[in-house]
């Protein structure tokens, strides 16, 4: 089984893609926290979690790792150190690792922040932290969700390289996009937004080659 280091691991969508990983049959989740009184909830379930602060040095949190979900965010408070510059960090780690692959939870108007007129900032700190991954030597995928919802998940969607309409999507159908994108065989070096739709999670990622 496969180590999967999930940065963000107790935000909303992090804390689904936990879930999902503890019942899979091919990997391990190792949760990434920023503090201490966060583990009780991880350990309890016998989770291994790192602590590590995207703001000050993270060397050795990538030992032992296989592949990396960022799925981490400041929430708007700290856009250029955490969502930009934290992202980086681990970037740069995990090429000097050689982990195998990165998932990055990015945002739809990431590819073009200038043109939006609201999250100008979060989203120009996505899109840089997009590109730095996509300039790494890393094998990636960069997942560009609409609007999160707490709504239950579907386990469908609509998926492309560019969706000509924006919308929401539930945290649970992003979580699960966002583990289906680690196997190996799915979304090489790819980039794609996803709203809610009526088309099997699966069945669309494993389409992202010929997009």
């Amino acid at each position: 089984m496969e180590n999967v280091l999930i940065a963000g691991a107790n935000g909303g969508v992090g804390k689904r893609i936990v879930d999902l990983l503890e019942i899979s049959e091919h990997y391990k989740p190792v949760a990434m926290i920023r503090r201490k009184d966060q583990k009780k909830q991880f350990e309890s379930r016998n989770i291994a979690t790192v602590v590590a602060d995207l703001e000050k040095d993270i060397s050795g949190i990538t030992e032992g790792i296989d592949k990396v979900i960022f799925a981490a965010g400041s929430g708007g408070k700290k856009v250029v150190t955490v969502d930009q510059e934290g992202a980086k960090k681990l970037i740069d780690l995990a090429a000097k690792t050689q982990i195998k692959k990165f998932v990055m939870l990015s945002s739809m108007g990431a590819d073009s922040p200038e043109d939006v007129d609201k999250l100008k900032e979060y989203l120009r700190a996505k899109h840089n932290a997009d590109e730095y991954l996509k300039r790494s030597n890393l094998n990636f995928t960069i997942v560009r969700p609409g609007s999160l919802t707490d709504k239950p998940g579907t386990g469908k969607i609509i998926l492309d390289s560019k969706l000509e309409n924006s919308g929401e999507i539930s945290r649970d159908d992003v979580a699960e996009t966002l583990v289906k994108s680690l196997q190996d065989e799915n979304a090489h070096n790819s980039i794609f937004e996803i709203l809610e739709g009526d088309r099997l999670i699966s069945d669309e990622i494993q389409k992202v080659s010929s997009i």
